[in-house]
């Protein structure tokens, strides 16, 4: 991207914005244009010196790119690396939030793929047929077939991809609605989305990409012709400027955040809370809707059946998957677990108080790594006995205990008699015992713009947007009327793929790239006291409760002044928890107090940083 000066005077920004807009202006001659905006906030300047400056100013001044990509979750940075590997000399990436990573980042199962080298060295028996097959049941036949395929037929090679770029996936379970083992995991079987955005995280540095953090994209421009020519954005200081482009991917993911919008498709889910990360919010429903695209499945929004409802924490399927089952609040199993979300989460609504159990023992634990972070975040009820557990959960332990053993003479005979559960690879009988209150929460937007297989999007006539991609959840039809668990990360990474290299060679047919060197942003400054602090100098420690167990800190103090807090022991999500790190410890020393907001997403990582201040802080008064 070529950097220009964004530290212009309002009326020299208005003045380029304008030149900007005569070539490339949006569709509509009646909604408020940027350059409208920018003029709006310099009333001063009078109709005689706007002139002068729209004679002045070189259109140039605009920033630059081939590409541009909006939202860096695991889409996004897909996109991204791909059209780089393909030849894409100038693509920059925006992000809204103040770390990369999106709902990739919760993502705790893993990525579905047909004929992959570990199927095969496990002599498990799959096919992109079987695939298909599965994914269309399980989406209730609503899905976009041809997308479906194209999603199959490349799923073996996502998997060797991301392998390829330092990530890992060599683990074959089984997940809800697959026929076979088919979703491909961490070694560690840990969750499957922090492994994946560390990855992609580090080979967009090793491209040396640039991404713009808490940037956000407000509006889509085209051209006469209706074809893609720039970005509108707004920086974290509130400036807004122009990046003309070539080429634009949306992967701003989906709506689960933002309960108005998903209220307006679905009312029944009104109240609900959702394992959505805070940015999750439309907007690329929004600025797609400006252009004319179309729009599949809006309606059709998922529930994750197994999410915590005190922490919203969510439970992977990795864990039914490995063996756990579901029970009541009358200690006894209602459902065969490893059916599809929506229909576990129906079930779980029809039970007491709209919650039920995970329930499983000490060999489920030992299987799944993931299983330790719920542990550790004090979600998880041990004890030594079935009976014991029933006590502390408030549950009939003698019920409970039935239960277990009713399903573990189902496991020995290779047949569950009540619901039809094929996969019973244990018989939970090794103590101790575990149990984890669950409740369903929106998961899932499937519908979004609709595209083609070239990822390129749609009108209601069928034509496409000239120079308009999109990939991930801000897309419709790959997911039907019900997502599979692991499907998700299928889908970000084949569609990312494929529209970072439909970008490129868009950018080739339409007049090649940009003479203009990539360069990352420069870093920010240190965060800097803005008040004068009131403490003793030195350095202290403290301990704070974060969303997967402790968090310590340790705060330095020079000249009275907070000057730095750094975390040196911590449980917390990678991907998630570097944007309160970063927001929550700069605001603490911008406003020498432990008493600073939460940042959106990981307001209980937030809390706990606070919290370890403000103890640390204690010491320091």
């Amino acid at each position: 991207m070529r950097k220009s000066g964004k530290k212009l005077a309002s009326v020299m920004m208005a003045a380029a914005m304008v030149l900007s807009l005569a070539a490339c202006s949006s569709q509509s001659t009646t909604e408020t244009t940027p350059a409208e905006t920018a003029t709006e906030a310099s009333k001063e300047t009078t109709a005689e010196e706007t002139t002068e400056a729209e004679t002045e100013a070189p259109a140039e001044e605009n920033q630059q790119a081939d590409i541009v990509v909006i939202g860096g979750g695991g889409a996004g940075m897909t996109a991204a690396i791909q059209a780089v590997q393909d030849g894409a000399t100038d693509v920059i990436i925006l992000e809204k939030m103040a770390a990369t990573g999106g709902n990739t980042t919760r993502s705790t199962g893993g990525l579905n793929a047909a004929g992959t080298s570990y199927q095969e060295d496990e002599e498990i028996e799959d096919s992109v047929e079987l695939f298909v097959e599965d994914t269309m049941k399980g989406g209730k036949e609503l899905n976009d077939k041809e997308l479906v395929t194209v999603m199959a037929e490349n799923s073996a090679d996502a998997v060797d991809w991301v392998n390829e770029i330092g990530g890992d996936l060599s683990v074959v379970g089984m997940f809800g609605g697959a026929s076979v083992k088919r979703i491909h995991r961490p070694s560690d079987t840990s969750a499957v989305g922090p492994m994946l955005v560390k990855t992609l995280n580090a080979k967009v540095e090793e491209l040396g990409i640039p991404v713009l953090l808490e940037t956000k994209a407000e509006k889509i421009l085209t051209d006469a012709e209706g074809k893609v020519c720039g970005v509108t954005v707004t920086d974290k200081d509130g400036e807004t400027y122009t990046i003309d482009c070539t080429a634009v991917i949306l992967a701003t993911g989906g709506f689960g955040a933002n309960s108005d919008m998903v209220v307006e498709y679905k009312p029944d889910l009104a109240g609900f809370c959702t394992t959505n990360h805070g940015g999750a919010t439309g907007d690329g429903i929004a600025m797609a809707k400006e252009l004319g695209a179309a729009f599949v499945d809006m309606e059709q929004i998922q529930t994750h059946p197994t999410v915590n409802p005190d922490t919203q924490t969510m439970y992977t399927e990795g864990v039914r998957g490995n063996g756990a089952i579901l029970v009541n609040k009358e200690g006894k199993r209602f459902v065969n677990e490893l059916e599809t979300r929506d229909v576990v989460s129906a079930a779980i609504l029809e039970q007491t108080d709209e919650v039920c159990y995970l329930l499983f023992d000490q060999a489920v634990r030992e299987s799944l790594a993931a299983i330790e972070s719920y542990i550790k975040a004090g979600i998880v009820t041990e004890a030594d006995t079935p009976e014991e557990l029933g006590e502390a959960i408030g549950v009939d332990g003698a019920a409970l205990a039935e239960t277990l053993k009713t399903y573990a003479g189902y496991q020995a005979a290779g047949k569950d008699e009540e619901f039809a559960r094929e996969s019973m690879e244990l018989p939970l009988d090794k103590p101790k015992y575990y149990a984890a209150l669950c409740a369903p929460a929106i998961h899932h937007t499937m519908g979004g713009v609709k595209i083609n297989t070239a990822t390129e999007v749609l009108k209601e006539d069928g034509s496409v947007i000239p120079g308009l991609f999109a990939a991930g959840e801000v897309t419709g039809g790959v997911h039907g009327g019900n997502r599979l668990g692991g499907n998700a990360v299928t889908d970000i990474v084949v569609f990312g793929r494929i529209a970072g290299s439909s970008a490129e060679s868009y950018v080739t047919s339409n007049g090649g790239h940009t003479e203009q060197e990539i360069e990352a942003e420069a870093g920010s400054e240190a965060a800097a006291p803005a008040v004068q602090g009131d403490y003793k100098d030195g350095t202290y420690e403290g301990t704070g409760k974060g969303n997967n167990g402790d968090i310590t800190v340790e705060v330095t103090v020079e000249g009275g002044n907070i000057v730095s807090v750094t975390l040196k022991e911590h449980g917390e999500t990678p991907g998630i928890y570097e944007a309160a790190e970063k927001g929550v410890t700069e605001a603490i020393i911008t406003s020498q107090t432990a008493e600073v907001d939460a940042v959106s997403g990981a307001t209980n990582t937030s809390n706990g940083i606070m919290e370890a201040v403000g103890a640390a802080l204690a010491e320091a008064k």
